[in-house]
């Protein structure tokens, strides 16, 4: 096995930005990652934007050169293929900080998947499949990177992520093709396109939280203030939320109001008036209430007992389909899908519609699927 020491060029003038973009738009393929500090700060941001062509490796500095905005037309081009691992954070970054768009995309982590390979990680791809070494520092995994000056070392960290993705790209294309799956990836790459940046709202974010499952009304607005106050106070001192206080904690607090005192221990001492403050605006409001579900009339215990049935006959079905394909069985169909489909047998066709399912899944299961939930059915 050979270590690698990527070459890169370090992009912190406008001129040299100009020059990596003017690279970029003239060849037929680019590999692209980014490194944001969502770990140090809130709310996070990318900070440096990587860019492999033919000609070498760019490694954008976003916080030295905050309009990128001519690159946007790059990564909407489609005579240019972009290439990226585990595209969807990159996307959503990019579309946040900047308004930038996909077209003509590979993503090698999912064409990994739907080969079936058990390790999908980059560093995990490039050894077993291009036999390429890349340094993977444990440090600079939780790296600020909006901390400056970089160092050379960090540099070379960013820089090995897009060096050899050309390369592992054209391996795993060259296996979907034997394997007739690469209209799957086509599809997932579609897909991937169209992923945009939508900011959540504190209630969406607060209904999203494990933490509020099973609260009453008054344990919602405790949580609802204690979210709202932390939110606040992560971007006043640009720290990531968890920083104030663990999801944990907010959940422990607004599940026994009543008696917060017993777990303050878990609230630093710096925040811990502002945290009482809080719950004690969410016990003097008023209680909350969950967004209105669709209604639905209570099932009886047979019906139950046959949801259960077909609900786990339907999840079989998927384990051997996925062993027949050896592919992850998340991949075969979407479990939300199997959840409707436990409910209404006979709705396979409607499904054919829904976002969840892909076409190449259809295509591939449905007739199989529709034999087994007409035995059901039929059972």
């Amino acid at each position: 096995m050979r270590a690698v020491q990527p070459a890169y060029r370090l992009v912190t003038t406008r001129q040299q930005l100009v020059d990596a973009i003017r690279d970029a738009e003239t060849s037929p393929r680019i590999a692209v990652d980014t490194e944001a500090n969502s770990r140090h700060r809130y709310p996070e941001r990318v900070c440096l934007v990587q860019l492999a062509t033919e000609r070498g490796v760019y490694v954008i500095d976003a916080v030295a050169l905050p309009d990128l905005s001519r690159l946007g037309s790059v990564l909407a081009d489609t005579r240019i293929e972009k290439v990226l691992h585990g595209a969807d954070y990159d996307i959503r970054g990019l579309s946040r900080d900047w308004g930038f768009e996909f077209r003509n995309l590979f993503d090698t982590y999912v064409a990994a998947r739907l080969l079936g390979r058990e390790r999908v990680g980059l560093s995990a791809l490039l050894q077993e499949v291009l036999e390429i070494e890349i340094p993977k520092d444990p440090r600079l995994q939780k790296h600020d990177w909006s901390r400056r000056p970089l160092s050379e070392r960090a540099i070379d960290y960013a820089a090995a992520d897009v060096r050899h993705l050309a390369p592992l790209r054209d391996a795993l294309a060259a296996s979907l093709h034997s394997l007739g799956r690469a209209q799957w990836a086509a599809e997932e790459f579609a897909r991937l396109e169209e992923v945009r940046h939508v900011p959540m709202s504190l209630d969406d974010y607060l209904f999203s939280l494990k933490e509020s499952r099973g609260l009453d009304g008054r344990g919602l607005a405790v949580l609802s203030a204690l979210v709202e106050y932390r939110d606040a106070e992560a971007r006043r001192l640009n720290r990531p939320p968890s920083y104030i206080l663990s999801n944990a904690a907010l959940g422990a607090i607004a599940a026994d109001s009543g008696a917060e005192a017993q777990h303050m221990a878990s609230v630093p001492r710096r925040f811990a008036d502002d945290v009482r403050k809080a719950v004690a605006r969410g016990k003097g409001g008023p209680p909350l209430r969950r967004p209105a579900g669709e209604p639905s009339r209570r099932l009886s215990r047979e019906e139950t007992a046959a949801i259960r049935r077909r609900l786990r006959s339907l999840k079989e079905w998927r384990v051997k389909e996925a062993d027949a394909l050896a592919i992850d069985p998340a991949l075969v169909w979407p479990m939300s899908s199997i959840e409707r489909l436990a409910r209404r047998p006979g709705a396979l066709d409607e499904e054919r519609e829904s976002r969840e399912v892909r076409h190449w899944q259809f295509a591939l299961g449905a007739e199989r699927l529709r034999e087994l939930l007409a035995s059901l059915d039929r059972g």
